[in-house]
């Protein structure tokens, strides 16, 4: 649990000194692009430029982002303000997208109205440098950003060596107006200009999708039932839910079967340990575990759910059954189906109470329908 803690609050510490890294770095770029720009009247150079004062704009956002949403809990927020960092994401994917509908614009206007450039040794110099400082500044903040799981973080460093494609595009232009008298500057400021716009959009929908809430992968889900089932007694591990607010915040709920025998006591024991396991080995807090009872003491039982078993996974639909429970005393049975988002919900339902009463016709029956949210 302390490796966690430590994590957490190590992570606000690096997004602000990585972004703080790309601000200075970005601004210097700023200043030796626009200079060289317009001193040879380059569209393409200055609109570089520009792309370079977004990103620092982006890393300044960023730092504010992970700033508020380091906020501790309170009254209002008992969650934290986790998923502030999400809109700070937003905020620099609509960065990116203003900055690229201004370059389109400004080349358009200069393939309307062309303008010839002038370059130096000098300016094709300052771009050469400028592409391997953005290929090192990239690789640098896209890593760090993956190991403190900052989707911002990470999306600058991606844009950071996207733009030093870009500035590539730029020197290979001016390498042909020099060699061949052929002036492609407001083009290459339309390409510059689609690509940043392409970034912005992914950026917008890649934030858009950690707000609305999206799957888990399978693995995560995975390595949670496996530590879960570590847990002598437990049976089984379903129905892994997780809840999202806001990078490396994550709350979950599951549902785990276990023998009929154990006392209130014992459960209540066992789930303390699950959750303090869990949160130490992954960071996710379990705020609830709900508990499937097993049959052990009933053969009749155990070969119900044999035969039911069979009978619903006879359905593609039904991707899992679990949390089987007969009373053979006083004829009642319960149990949940996984099923598959393909299928209508009540109409499964209705299929399904309709065989299991066909198999056991002195039964009732209680059949929980469960959403597939994991592939795990």
């Amino acid at each position: 649990m302390k490796d966690i803690t430590a994590k957490i609050a190590d992570r606000e510490k690096v997004i602000v000194r990585t972004s703080v890294v790309g601000i200075v770095t970005n601004l210097l770029l700023v200043g030796f692009k626009a200079f060289v720009g317009l001193m040879s009247h380059s569209i393409a150079v200055i609109l570089d430029a520009v792309n370079n004062l977004s990103d620092a704009l982006s890393s300044v956002v960023t730092i504010l982002g992970a700033k508020l949403g380091a906020k501790q809990p309170d009254k209002k927020h008992p969650l934290g303000y986790g998923r502030i960092e999400y809109l700070s994401s937003m905020i620099v994917a609509a960065l990116v997208l203003y900055a690229g509908l201004t370059s389109l614009v400004e080349s358009v206007k200069k393939i309307i109205h062309p303008e010839a450039a002038e370059y130096s040794a000098v300016s094709l110099i300052i771009i050469a440098v400028a592409i391997l400082v953005k290929l090192g500044l990239g690789t640098y903040v896209k890593r760090q950003g993956q190991r403190v799981n900052s989707g911002a973080l990470a999306a600058s460093g991606s844009d950071a060596l996207f733009d030093a494609i870009l500035s590539a595009s730029v020197l290979a232009s001016a390498a042909i107006y020099l060699i061949w008298g052929v002036s492609l500057e407001a083009y290459v400021g339309v390409v510059i200009s689609g690509f940043i716009l392409k970034a912005g959009v992914e950026m917008m929908i890649e934030t858009l999708n950690d707000i609305i809430g999206k799957r888990e992968d399978a693995e995560t889900t995975r390595e949670l039932k496996r530590i879960i089932c570590e847990e002598e007694g437990v049976l089984g591990a379903y129905d892994v839910t997780l809840f999202n607010y806001g990078p490396n915040r994550n709350y979950g709920s599951v549902h785990i079967e276990l023998p009929d025998t154990l006392t209130v006591d014992e459960v209540d024991r066992m789930t303390r340990r699950i959750q303090s396991d869990v949160f130490g080995r992954t960071g996710v807090i379990l705020t609830g575990i709900g508990v499937y009872s097993f049959n052990t003491k009933d053969d009749e039982a155990a070969r119900m759910r044999n035969a039911i078993q069979k009978t619903v996974l006879d359905h593609d639909w039904a991707l899992q059954m679990h949390g089987f429970y007969a009373d053979t005393e006083k004829k009642t049975l319960r149990f949940d189906v996984v099923m598959s988002f393909d299928v209508d919900r009540k109409e499964a339902l209705e299929t399904l109470y309709g065989e299991v009463s066909a198999l056991y016709p002195a039964y009732t029956a209680l059949i929980v329908p469960d959403v597939d949210v994991s592939d795990g």
